[in-house]
């Protein structure tokens, strides 16, 4: 049989520590900023239907998605993720594709966020850069988890609470100035190609809640924790998602959450402008629901350079990258160097200032990611049928075949509609399917090279 470099040697490990309770926090933290900011750009692209539309089917992708990645997370509860899974199932070749689609996807998602963090916080401080205040916010939370996991899980956890708590409110708030006729105005300006057009911003509602698998290692009892972890994150994100939608566009149209005037560029904070039309720009109730808000940018934020530490490390771990990157503190038993090379990455493309086209360029690696791992979910039960499974996906094969052919065409309308940005991506994955080709698997069976 083939050994692949995690087989070869000791390799270091993360500490377990994470509970159901953690596991949902994390879970709805990863995502709950795609309800802050994001899903707003695609009501310009294909008004409310369109989005409507778009949103119904990625719910379908990630319901179908989220159970059939939980079969893969409890077999085999690595911190790699699609890259422990891909590797298993399908060889080191599409191991690697899908490790460093996933690796895009946490690397630049949190830039986006950052901007949005910036332009929050830019509200109450406007002599302050949005940049800065960004950059800022990486320092602080990329130094929070390299100071241990259990501290970085608790703090999610508190403030992804605040954060729910702050659409909750928000909704309650808003849904009494609902109404329904704001949902039809101008609802498909652009027809089917609109609503084609609002995939990749329908996907930012949820992207991120894969990365609940990345912590399998550092799960206490993964097998059964996980499970309850995902789920709850799910049903909790669809209810918030359905709330935030209908209230926010219900005020006043789409067009008021997406332009703060007529001919301004699209805007970053959809919720303030929802809520400026009810209370005004200056009363306290607003400004409550800013400082909340900015809960569930940093809950995010904060969560995926979690997720995306574990991903670089899980490739530093078996030499694909540098050795460096897959080594653990010492102190912390965190991997330090992975974080550190993210960081450096993320705050190179939040610099740039193109936050639709990073939403766009993170949803590639995620439906890279979902297509991957599905493939995986119905080569191993083929394969493998003895493979332990203490979760095994309700009604296979339906569900991983249903979340493949969305996640498919999801692939499909975004590279239609973003050809230079899918240039980029698929250039990305080329260049470093290259380097792997040529430097890394060579030596994937020569246990000298890989332990020196």
């Amino acid at each position: 049989m083939q050994q692949t470099p995690k087989q070869v040697g000791a390799s270091p490990h993360l500490a377990r520590s994470l509970g159901p309770l953690m596991l949902w926090g994390l879970g709805v933290g990863y995502v709950i900023s795609g309800m802050y900011f994001g899903w707003n750009l695609g009501l310009a692209e294909g008004g409310t239907l369109g989005l409507a539309i778009s949103t119904f089917f990625i719910i379908i992708l990630y319901i179908t998605f989220t159970f059939s990645y939980t079969e893969l997370a409890c077999a085999i509860p690595k911190a790699g993720g699609v890259f422990d899974y891909a590797t298993k199932a399908l060889g080191p070749d599409l191991g690697f594709i899908g490790g460093m689609a996933q690796i895009i996807e946490f690397v630049f998602a949190p830039p986006a966020i950052a901007a949005a963090i910036g332009a929050y916080f830019h509200i109450f401080f406007p002599q302050i850069p949005i940049n800065a205040i960004a950059v800022l916010a990486y320092l602080l939370f990329t130094s929070l988890n390299i100071a241990g996991v259990r501290l970085a899980a608790t703090f999610e956890l508190v403030v992804t609470v605040f954060a729910v708590f702050e659409l909750l409110l928000f909704a309650g708030i808003t849904l009494p100035h609902f109404k329904a006729a704001n949902l039809q105005l101008n609802a498909f300006p652009h027809g089917w190609k609109g609503a084609w057009a609002t995939i990749p911003f329908a996907i930012w509602f949820f992207l991120g809640l894969e990365g609940v698998a990345n912590v399998a290692e550092e799960t206490i009892n993964p097998q059964k924790t996980i499970l309850k972890g995902f789920g709850s994150a799910l049903a909790t994100l669809i209810i918030l998602c359905i709330l935030v939608f209908t209230a926010a566009i219900g005020v006043g149209g789409w067009e008021a959450i997406v332009f703060s005037s007529p001919g301004a560029a699209p805007s970053d904070s959809p919720l303030p402008l929802a809520m400026s039309a009810i209370t005004g720009n200056a009363g306290w109730l607003y400004h409550l629901l800013i400082t909340i808000g900015l809960m569930g940018l940093i809950a995010s934020f904060h969560g995926i350079i979690l997720a995306a530490g574990r991903a670089t490390f899980e490739f530093g771990r078996v030499k694909y990258i540098s050795p460096a990157l897959g080594r653990v503190h010492p102190r912390f038993k965190t991997p330090a160097n992975a974080l550190l090379v993210n960081m450096a990455i993320g705050i190179a493309a939040l610099l740039t200032g193109k936050t639709a086209e990073i939403i766009t360029l993170a949803c590639f690696g995620a439906v890279t990611l979902y297509v991957i791992s599905m493939i995986s979910v119905l080569n191993l039960r083929k394969r493998e049928p003895g493979l332990p499974r203490p979760f095994k996906v309700p009604f296979y094969p339906t569900f991983p075949v249903i979340a493949l052919v969305i996640s498919s065409i999801c692939m499909l309308a975004m590279t239609s509609l973003n050809l230079q940005l899918a240039m980029i991506y698929f250039g990305i994955l080329a260049l470093s399917y290259i380097w792997f080709h040529v430097f890394v698997k060579s030596n994937i069976n020569d246990p000298e090279k890989i332990n020196p």
